[in-house]
């Protein structure tokens, strides 16, 4: 069976537990551990190169992020896609991230929206060549952007309390097909009108595009026959 997380390299500065935080959460935020499965401390640490000790650690930390059930006497499992969670984040990110659009259209510099826009090139080339990977990261930069164009910091870290869950979301939303395409043409619409400073456009367009993005994942749990917990 294939590894679902990549051997730790000591390449890097962090501390080791960190490296191991970073890659079991990433696998977690990018499918490759599933929702649902149960976590091995001993065939995770055979697969990182490390010992049991920093994926304990690990497996600790990501419970207090929601990504991880421990269940007594049962052990720690990949926390399931609950129906609520999924409304709850999504509810928040479409007022926001609305928010972030209007004050974007009202705030933005024209640097700021000369950014936005060439993050759109770089999303679009991605599209063309169905790049999922890169189209998340891609997808993540654009609203790291509109964030700073909404130039309110507190609004900024609301939605960067949301970050894991966000990422976790917008991985299996992009993963729709066509999807990408969509999302790219919705990006346009919502840069086009912050352009022209109308923001209650651009706040209906941000709106609309996570609302969209919603009904993707939705989508994509039911032909996969998922169940998520209610």
């Amino acid at each position: 069976m294939a590894a679902r997380v990549n051997p730790i390299t000591l390449d890097n500065y962090k501390p080791l537990r960190e490296l191991v935080f970073e890659s079991l959460r990433e696998a977690i935020i990018q499918g490759r551990l599933r929702p649902g499965e149960r976590l091995m401390e001993i065939q995770l640490a055979e697969e990182l190169g490390v010992s049991r000790t920093p994926v304990r650690e690990a497996i600790r930390k990501l419970e207090l992020e929601g990504l991880v059930l421990m269940i007594p006497r049962k052990g720690a499992y990949v926390s399931q896609l609950s129906m609520k969670d999924i409304a709850d984040v999504f509810e928040i990110r479409r007022a926001l991230e609305g928010l972030a659009a209007r004050l974007a259209a009202e705030r933005a510099t024209d640097e700021e929206i000369d950014r936005l826009e060439r993050a759109l090139v770089k999303i679009s080339e991605v599209a063309e060549i169905d790049d999922l990977d890169g189209a998340v990261a891609l997808d993540t930069d654009f609203h790291e952007e509109l964030m700073k164009a909404s130039h309110n910091s507190r609004l900024s870290q609301l939605v960067s309390n949301l970050r894991e869950q966000i990422q976790r979301f917008r991985l299996t939303s992009l993963s729709y097909p066509g999807r990408v395409k969509v999302a790219v043409e919705e990006h346009r619409k919502i840069v086009d009108a912050i352009a022209s400073r109308d923001a209650e456009l651009a706040q209906n367009l941000a709106y609309e595009h996570i609302e969209n993005a919603e009904n993707s994942l939705m989508e994509v749990i039911r032909e996969a026959g998922l169940k998520p917990d209610r």
